[in-house]
Parts: C-alpha cells; structure tokens; sequence
C-alpha cells in the first residue's frame, strides 16, 4: 500500500520490543500465521487521523503524543498503551459506518485517559516502530525485495503477540465505556456507534476463551455492560447525531481500498460490476492489480481519475501498479503528480523516489535519492527509503554512503547487530570526522540520534 503520515515524535527502543501485558504472549508461531504487519497507507492513515484528533483532543491529550498504528491483521482488535495506539485492519473491515469505528478509538482512548496500564503495570512504555513499512500499494504483510526484513519480522513475531495481550478488568472496561462515550458527546457525536458494535459482537460472551475475538479476549464483555453503556449514551444530547455524507464516504472508501488489497477475490464479488459507487470501482481497480490483472486496473483508475483529476491516491495507484509490472518509464508521469497534488506526503516522494532510481538515466537516480532524502526529512524511520538509499547510493558506486543507507534500514528494524555490521563496513569507507562518518560511529555504539539528528542527516548526509 502506499504510505498514514505519523506525529513527529520517536517511540523508544527496538523494533516492537518488550511490551508486557497482563495474559501471555503469544508464541511466535502463533502471531506469524495471523499475518500481522504494521503497514502504511498515507490515504488510510489521514482518515484515521481525521477519526482520532478530535477525540484525543477532548481528552485533554495532544494528538502528536499518540502513535496511531495501523496494523495488517484478519482479527478484530485494537490496542492502546503509553504513547501508541493500534487498530487493526480487521476492526475497520468490521465497521459498519464511521461512528462504530470511533466508537472503538474513543473507549481505547478512554483507557489511556484513565491511565489502567500504567496503573497495573500491565504494559511498559512500548518500544513499537514499524517493523515491517510497505512500500508498494499492492505489499500489506511482505516485503517486495526485502527478504531480509522478513527474516527480521519472523525472529521478532512474539513481539506481535504481545500487541493483543492487554488485559483489562470489567471495572476498566466500564470505564473506558463511559469515558468514551463522554469524548464522543463533546465531540458532537452519538455514541449510538460504540453501543451498535458491541452490541453486534454480544455473541463472543458465550464462547470459551480460545474461540473469542482477541479484542474481547482482552476487553471483557457481557450484556450488563453493554445495556450499562445503551443507557448512558441514549440520555445523551447528541445520540441522534448521525455521520456526515463525507464521513461516510471515507470511511467507505477506507474499508473498500483495505478490502482490494487483502481480499481481491472477495471483494470481487462483494463489489459486483454493476456497482458503479466510487468505493466499488476503487475496490475493483485495487483487485485486478492485486490479481495480477495490471491493464484491467489501470482501465478502471484511467476512468476514476477522468472523474477526480487532483486525487494524488488515484496518481499514486496507477503509478504504483505500472512500476510494478516493469512499466517503470511510464510510472514516472503518475508518480511525479501525486507529489504534485500532495507534496506534503512523505510516502509519496518513497514512491516516486523508488521510480526514479530504477531508471537508467544517472540523472534520474541522482533526482530519485533527492526525493528519497527529502522524505526520510520528513519521516525519519520510514526503513523502506533507507534501503532504497543503500540501493541507489550503491548504483552510484558509493559504498560508504551504500553501507550508511543499510545500516539506517537496519537500525529502523530495530537489528542492531546487522545495523553494526554495516556501520563499521560504512566508516571504512567514509572520511573521518564527516557527518556520515560520525553517524556510522554512532550507530556502532547503538546511540540512537534525535529526530532532529536524523532530519539533518536527511539532508546533509
């Protein structure tokens, strides 16, 4: 998928380490036949966000200070700790309508407000950062050319565990209810929506442990609860409140962009050829290119973008599906528009910067590392630009620089000694007391720079 832009803040130690939670950890196993990622999607993660401000906002937090993960995932689950927040695909597939789904982010935001995990001590400060980054708009749980990511997700797959092991007890759960319902009514929005999607998993209270949900493994659930929370919310003044058209179309257009990806087949015939909606061609379109069906695909984005010119994620898609089925001269066009239309967007310059360096033309690989540099300013860990770096720098026949590249993607992943390894192989190669050398250096001894640091870098090294 392409790339949700994230706060401009840095979540501690390695990659998805050390989350303790009350329950146990899933085995590694176990977490890697779920199919979990933490992937990235600047369409999706903006809808989100859009989802999750104002709610932050009433609770008195500063949005910046919540990582908002989106995590590939089948189950039905969200998560919440110090400082991060996930919610899976599964969950948003399972919506109905905008305000279940901020329903769900209101009680998880409920019980970071209440402070439950720290108050049991069931979950440290998280060291989450995106183990597994998606480049590609067709990639949601591998890594296109990156057989070593996957090797390093496979070696930390309890981690991923972990992410569902919260546990809460009845009395918090009741009080992430009545807190969330609280943030959606000075929000202006009905808390009908987290009644509904309760109300339609009321089912799960009857089931033995191992058949639940993991969302309901971790929240416990039971008819008192939810007619508790009904009562609440229908004395509320906005329980009639109901979602905007334009609510509703993102979110649809969310659950239809998910649902191509992960389920093309599926969605195939959930999404029939008669439908002629916006979210149903997008899904379509999504499907074809995920069946390997490019012309078919781009027949059907060739005809949204007729219909909505300046959409950067329609540019996105069709210069994504070119560049991978080998159309990499004709994925330039695309690509350079979405960054046109969205030059803000981190992710979209990785894209068009990954075009660029796969051109013969040493012009174009020298405009695609600029790009790609100009995006890591801007989003420091996105590993898969650092490794595209590596790759380009190494075209330009500049091993340290190669090495540097590689060693920052390693060190995103949180693989430190392989981040070493490359780090002491990049000094070897660099002039002494340069920027880069000293970086290099700093990666050796596994300091980890600011933000700050790494922007400069960005742009300097």
């Amino acid at each position: 998928m392409t790339s949700l832009a994230r706060p401009a803040r840095r979540l501690l130690s390695i990659a998805l380490a050390a989350v303790v939670a009350a329950g146990s950890i899933l085995p590694a196993a176990a977490s890697a036949q779920q199919g979990v990622s933490l992937i990235r999607d600047t369409e999706i993660e903006e809808i989100l966000l859009g989802d999750s401000k104002p709610l932050f906002a009433a609770a008195g937090m500063d949005p910046n200070s919540v990582e908002i993960l989106l995590v590939g995932g089948k189950d039905l689950q969200a998560f919440a700790g110090p400082g991060v927040m996930g919610v899976y695909t599964g969950l948003i597939l399972q919506s109905e309508n905008p305000n279940q789904l901020r329903g769900v982010i209101a009680h998880e935001i409920g019980h970071l407000q209440g402070g439950h995990s720290f108050r049991r001590g069931e979950m440290q400060r998280a060291g989450l950062k995106p183990m597994l980054l998606t480049m590609g708009l067709g990639v949601l749980a591998a890594l296109a050319g990156a057989p070593d990511a996957g090797a390093i997700l496979a070696g930390n797959a309890s981690y991923f565990g972990t992410l569902g092991a919260l546990g809460y007890s009845r009395e918090q759960e009741s009080r992430a209810d009545q807190a969330g319902a609280t943030l959606l009514e000075k929000t202006g929005q009905s808390g009908r929506g987290l009644v509904e999607f309760f109300d339609n998993f009321r089912y799960q209270e009857v089931f033995d442990e191992s058949r639940r949900f993991a969302y309901f493994r971790s929240h416990p659930l039971s008819s008192d609860r939810i007619e508790a929370l009904r009562g609440r919310v229908e004395k509320l003044s906005h329980y009639d409140a109901v979602d905007s058209p334009d609510d509703v179309a993102k979110h649809e257009i969310m659950k239809a962009k998910l649902d191509g990806f992960i389920n093309p087949q599926l969605s195939l015939i959930r999404y029939k050829e008669t439908d002629a909606s916006y979210p149903a061609r997008y899904a379509r379109a999504i499907a074809y290119y995920q069946m390997k069906e490019p012309d078919r695909a781009i027949r059907l984005v060739d005809a949204l973008l007729t219909e909505q010119p300046n959409n950067p994620y329609l540019w996105e898609l069709k210069g994504q599906i070119l560049f991978e089925f080998a159309r990499t001269a004709e994925a330039e066009g695309p690509q350079r528009k979405s960054v046109e239309l969205k030059p803000d967007a981190p992710l979209l310059r990785t894209n068009l910067g990954q075009t660029l360096i796969n051109m013969p033309d040493p012009k174009k690989i020298e405009e695609g590392i600029a790009e790609l540099k100009r995006s890591l300013v801007e989003d420091p860990e996105n590993s898969t630009a650092w490794r595209l770096l590596g790759q380009a720098y190494d075209t330009q026949k500049e091993p340290g620089k190669a090495r540097l590249a590689t060693a920052e993607y390693y060190f995103s992943l949180g693989a430190l000694q392989e981040a070493r390894v490359f780090a002491m192989r990049a000094r070897e190669n660099l002039s002494k007391d340069t920027i880069d050398w000293r970086r290099a250096t700093d990666i050796v001894l596994a300091s980890r720079p600011s933000d700050e640091d790494l922007k400069r870098i960005a742009r300097e090294g």
